[in-house]
């Protein structure tokens, strides 16, 4: 593409060759140049200047792979290295990835396109790429050892197929899975359709990300690759709250969200203020009988949901998934609950001798919001997020649909923080409460026992003590 340099040097990106170690010079110039990105914002959509024409995706925290046309094939280069990863303002993860990010880049095409995809091991093991979800021929689905040979280090291969139907997939490794995946080795594949589809409706905005998840001890930097259930850094696109941008559309217009999910758990995703429809799955567009309205979708492990809604509700809308825990950053998970217990003669005895002790949960969590003790190094506050009323008290995968009615046309840009209407907030009460209405009816038993219990039952609370299952 002749303006990918300009445009990605433009967004802060730079582009290197790999390295003479890993490719020869002759090899090197029958390869598209591998585009890298260094950071972690949200990047323009990423226009075609070459191939089919289509309306390009927005990538949450990403941004789009460009490419070359050699003889009507469109070539991508990736790139499989050790990267550094911002999870949120304060806190970089050492992670694996793509072309300098974690998650790689979006890869773009439209149905019926051929498409060639160098791609170069610079990681310490071998590797290879699965096609989420595509259907091509069976030695290009790159699962390591039963469809092709692994990527050893220093070494590129080549894939090429059809982009035969249009949807939205997904791509990461199939050799060494459960270590490459767990270190952040994924990315997403887009296929437009070629033409006007009965199922696939034209969009003004179109985002997409996936969600993923990390367990990285506080002040630590390196993922634990054998963790299998409590993770506890919940992202999408390897971002947390705060560190997740906002997504920000016209009021009245149409958009898109394309969320992908290669967590070991589901997740359900719930949008504030607006219905949506689920228009798409990993097997492609859903027929438009089987749609109904919903404010929440499960995205179970491997799955990928589309969901189409009109944004025509103005104001800053939460975005985020429906399991409390997920919307928490880094925090251990053996902390007992002390809601109701008063800790203030005893805090005040302990504080003598450790100036920094603070009782954690003695009236709920939201005090974790606004700690003020000092955090370890490289990690960010369990609820965090200041709004315009104050703490949002939130982390993890949390984000906000930012909906105004004189956003431009094709401007991504943050608007700021929503101007209510004057009496359209909830307020403070200070006059004095009604008396509750009673009626005639109420009160005893409609059908009372016929033998009483000899004495009163005791119930017994068992706290749990694990944190799986989530």
């Amino acid at each position: 593409m002749v303006s990918r340099r300009s445009f990605f040097q433009g967004a802060g990106a730079l582009t290197a060759a790999v390295s003479a170690a890993a490719v020869s010079r002759v090899a090197m110039a029958a390869l598209p140049e591998p585009v890298m990105q260094s950071k972690p914002d949200t990047m323009p959509p990423l226009v075609p200047n070459s191939g089919r024409p289509y309306n390009p995706v927005v990538t949450l925290n990403g941004w789009t792979l460009p490419w070359r046309m050699n003889q009507g094939v469109k070539e991508f280069h990736l790139v499989a290295e050790p990267v550094v990863r911002e999870l949120a303002p304060g806190m970089n993860a050492h992670l694996w990835g793509y072309n300098g990010q974690s998650p790689g880049p979006t890869i773009e095409v439209v149905e019926g396109d051929r498409v060639r995809i160098f791609v170069t091991n610079k990681l310490p093991e071998h590797t290879s790429i699965h096609w989420h979800g595509q259907r091509l021929p069976n030695g290009m689905d790159g699962v390591a050892g039963l469809n092709q040979p692994s990527i050893k280090p220093g070494k590129t291969f080549v894939y090429e197929f059809v982009a035969r139907r249009p949807g939205t997939f997904m791509y990461h490794p199939h050799a060494d899975e459960m270590t490459q995946m767990a270190m952040g080795m994924m990315g997403l594949w887009i296929t437009h359709p070629k033409a006007k589809h009965p199922l696939i409706d034209e969009v003004d905005r179109d985002f997409c990300f996936l969600l993923n998840a990390f367990d990285i001890d506080p002040g630590a930097a390196t993922p634990k690759i054998m963790t299998m259930l409590d993770f506890n850094l919940w992202c999408w696109n390897s971002r947390m709250f705060p560190g997740i941008d906002t997504l920000n559309v016209r009021k009245g217009d149409k958009v898109r969200i394309r969320i992908g999910n290669l967590t070991m758990t589901n997740h359900p995703i719930h949008l504030h203020g607006h219905e949506f429809m689920v228009t798409g799955t990993d097997g492609g567009p859903t027929s438009k009988t089987s749609r109904w309205p919903e404010v929440t979708t499960d995205i179970a492990v491997g799955q990928m949901r589309q969901v189409d809604f009109l944004a025509d509700e103005e104001g800053d809308w939460a975005f985020h998934c429906h399991k409390s825990h997920h919307t928490m950053n880094a925090m251990g998970h053996d902390v007992p609950t002390m809601i109701g217990v008063d800790h203030r003669q005893i805090a005040k005895q302990i504080t003598k001798l450790v100036p920094d002790y603070m009782v954690m949960g003695e009236r709920g969590m939201a005090d974790m919001g606004e700690m003020e003790m000092p955090l370890p190094d490289n990690t960010v506050p369990m609820m965090t997020g200041k709004g315009p009323f104050g703490g949002v008290e939130m982390g993890g995968m949390f984000s906000i649909l930012k909906v105004r009615k004189d956003q431009k046309q094709g401007d991504y840009s943050d608007p700021g923080w929503y101007k209510h209407p004057k009496g359209e907030v909830a307020f403070e009460w200070t006059g004095a409460l009604p008396e509750p209405a009673r009626f005639a009816a109420e009160g005893g038993q409609s059908m009372p026992r016929q033998q009483a219990p000899a004495k009163p039952t005791e119930v017994t609370v068992r706290k749990p003590t694990g944190h799986s299952g989530h």
